[in-house]
């Protein structure tokens, strides 16, 4: 994780000098402003960013329920043999679906926040205010889900998925929840038997290579279940944007150094031809990076797999030498872009979106080859998603 250009306090400013300054304005409802995407305006060093650190943690059960706990934390096991031949298809057919028609927005996050509200005092706070005493407020510029940060960081290369993100202010915390767009929902309506059982493989390795205990062994013979998870909850700083952000994680490996033992597992088709290499590359490495750099994770594990899901290798990466592999292809995408893009966006939002009012949303929304455009939908539209049960939390201070 340690980055020689990314820690200066004195790059930093000079960073900060050349960075474009963005017109301090708001929008009115129905009004829209837009950012560049172009690759080229965010060539610039590395900003500063602080390396991840896990302030808590929590689990999601069989039947999708919140445990503030490690209860579903697993144990990476490592295959005996060199082509272990697993097999993806198994239990395909009794499998467990997470029900996608829930929507959870940020809901598990901000049961975790509500569980943890000394973490978000000031340190004289902690010193002066009883425990029972409320917070006026985080003291944290965003709160969302990692999954929404890789999405950012990509999007200067990314050439195929739109998104739509949901920004609202609240207490001085900017919450960033994302949306499905039209072209996923398609997506999925049309998705075909084969389409839908290679997206099962991916659960299944996991399945094959982790226990729930060390040293255990795996269980295979138990259907996969796509309601459980473990994640993890980090810290960090963006160069003056401080970050509170979850990630599900898919287990730890005792055999890696340091105080950060979670790893990546994932899936991908054996390459044959040199043009799958540089797809593969191009295209997907950008992605396991960007998860896995954000959570502080060092440690990718990648099963490759034949066109009839059996997998014959498992290859480690370490996730801050991946951008050197991409080095060989034309025109690579580069890590210094993703997080500048990242920094950009994140100041964006603060200068757009004033109005401290949870019922208020502003939607950025971004396709292939457009401009990243903000539109204030105003008060009450079906974006809101902070529940009500945390905007009336007993935790917060009654004085706002």
């Amino acid at each position: 994780m340690k980055r020689s250009t990314n820690t200066s306090s004195s790059k930093s400013s000079a960073i900060e000098a050349k960075k474009p300054k963005l017109p301090e304005t708001n929008i009115h409802v129905g009004g829209s402003r837009t950012l560049s995407v172009k690759c080229e305006k965010y060539d610039r060093p590395f900003p500063y960013f602080r390396k991840p650190t896990e302030t808590g943690r929590f689990s999601q059960d069989h039947e999708r329920n919140f445990h503030h706990d490690r209860r579903q934390l697993r144990y990476y096991i490592k295959p005996t043999k060199s082509d272990p031949c697993f097999d993806l298809r198994q239990g395909y057919t009794s499998r467990i679906r997470k029900d996608e028609s829930v929507k959870e927005y940020l809901d598990d996050m901000l049961r975790w926040v509500m569980m943890n509200k000394e973490k978000f005092m000031l340190q004289s706070d902690k010193n002066q205010l009883d425990a029972k005493e409320g917070i006026d407020s985080l003291h944290t510029d965003f709160v969302c889900w990692r999954g929404l940060l890789t999405r950012l960081m990509c999007t200067p290369y990314e050439n195929k998925d739109d998104w739509k993100i949901a920004v609202t202010k609240f207490r001085g915390t900017y919450f960033l929840c994302e949306f499905e767009t039209e072209r996923k929902k398609q997506r999925e309506e049309q998705m075909t038997q084969q389409q839908d059982e290679m997206s099962y493989w991916g659960w299944k390795f996991e399945q094959y290579v982790t226990a729930d205990k060390p040293n255990g062994r795996p269980d295979t013979d138990r259907p996969v279940n796509n309601n459980e998870g473990f994640c993890s909850v980090v810290r960090s700083r963006l160069h003056s944007h401080s970050l509170v952000f979850g990630g599900e994680v898919d287990g730890v490996d005792s055999s890696i150094p340091g105080d950060n033992k979670y790893l990546e597992l994932k899936t991908s088709r054996i390459m044959q031809a040199r043009r799958q290499e540089q797809n593969f590359r191009r295209f997907k490495l950008i992605k396991w990076w960007a998860q896995s750099f954000l959570l502080g994770i060092t440690k990718i594990i990648a099963g490759f797999r034949d066109d009839d899901g059996i997998v014959h290798s498992l290859e480690e990466y370490q996730t801050q030498k991946i951008p050197s592999l991409t080095k060989d292809i034309h025109n690579p995408w580069q890590p210094n872009v993703c997080f500048n893009f990242l920094e950009q966006v994140l100041g964006f939002i603060k200068e757009t979106v004033t109005t401290d009012d949870p019922k208020m949303v502003h939607l950025l929304t971004w396709s292939p080859g457009k401009d990243l455009e903000c539109r204030c939908l105003g008060r009450d539209s079906s974006y809101v998603f902070l529940p009500d049960w945390f905007l009336h939390w007993e935790g917060w201070s009654a004085d706002k």
